[in-house]
């Protein structure tokens, strides 16, 4: 699917007809893609690492345009399950035009970021700008979830939701490395500023943007360590709680034991130094010291603290 838009008072105005100077591509199917390799001379690896998740960040340097591959992170969706999953966004910087390939539509253009531009050249920084924002957004909404489940645990710890612990974990890993990959690409756009005919404008932001990826892969290296911290913690927590009812149980089983070892040797056929003549004085001698034997264990715990 394709979307046109124009810069219109510093903003982006969507455009059916006319002359467009910014073309955003949404998973462009057969036809699209011959026309961007075929007119615009776009590389069909380069196309096909925007819509590849699983592609890292880079910069290349076409004979006609400048190609980025930069990450942003994939709309959450309640299927997700605690997985926040991260995809690609190509951009394709001409000299009189833009054109970005995504895999799904969740930009944003009505946001604030996207105001006071006067070129695709800004267009271009600011999508960039976006997608480190963006990042930074979802891991406010991690930090929101992961308190709700940390609460949730500390009423009554459960497989659930140590489970989407664990996940976002791993979703936290997946951002760290997009994050970073994305700092690669703000670093190589800054080392060739020159080539790139970047003015002094241009390179403060791009400073800035150095400055704001760096912090969002600092605050999403924080939550990764936390959350591993405390996952650690509960794990340790659960095993020494399994550890005190397991001894709990065992001086249970030796005191259902023990009385049964007593009763059982006095139950031989064997000659035992109490009266055979029918009295029930055996019975209680046995019962009695059954008990005591029990009530000795028990003592035992309590002492040992069992």
């Amino acid at each position: 699917m394709l979307k046109k838009f124009q810069l219109t008072d510093g903003k982006l105005a969507e455009i059916a007809e006319g002359d467009a100077q910014f073309f955003v591509y949404i998973n462009p199917d057969d036809k699209e893609k011959a026309y961007l390799t075929g007119e615009l001379c776009i590389d069909s690896h380069t196309l096909n690492s925007s819509l590849d998740p699983e592609e890292l960040g880079r910069v290349e340097f076409e004979a006609n345009h400048l190609a980025v591959i930069i990450k942003r992170p994939k709309k959450y969706n309640v299927n997700d399950n605690f997985i926040f999953r991260v995809s690609s966004a190509g951009l394709f910087l001409f000299q009189d035009k833009l054109v970005l390939v995504i895999s799904d539509e969740s930009l944003t253009w009505e946001a604030r970021i996207f105001s006071r531009m006067h070129s695709v050249r800004d267009i271009f920084l600011r999508i960039i700008f976006y997608c480190v924002v963006h990042f930074e957004e979802h891991l406010r909404v991690i930090r929101k979830i992961s308190e709700e489940l940390e609460h949730a645990i500390n009423e009554a710890i459960s497989n659930k939701d140590l489970l989407h612990m664990f996940k976002l974990s791993k979703s936290l890993v997946y951002y760290l490395d997009a994050i970073n990959s994305n700092s690669k690409v703000i670093e190589r756009l800054k080392m060739n500023s020159l080539k790139l005919t970047f003015d002094q404008e241009v390179q403060e932001f791009l400073d800035d943007l150095t400055i704001e990826s760096s912090q969002c892969y600092q605050q999403a290296d924080s939550y990764l360590e936390v959350l591993s911290g405390m996952t650690d913690a509960w794990a340790s927590i659960v095993n020494n709680n399994l550890n005190i009812r397991l001894k709990r149980l065992t001086v249970v089983s030796i005191c259902i034991m023990t009385p049964t070892l007593v009763v059982s040797l006095f139950s031989m056929n064997v000659t035992l130094p109490l009266p055979h003549d029918g009295s029930t004085h055996s019975f209680w001698i046995v019962s009695g010291m059954a008990a005591v034997s029990v009530l000795v264990l028990l003592l035992v715990g309590l002492y040992k603290k069992l």
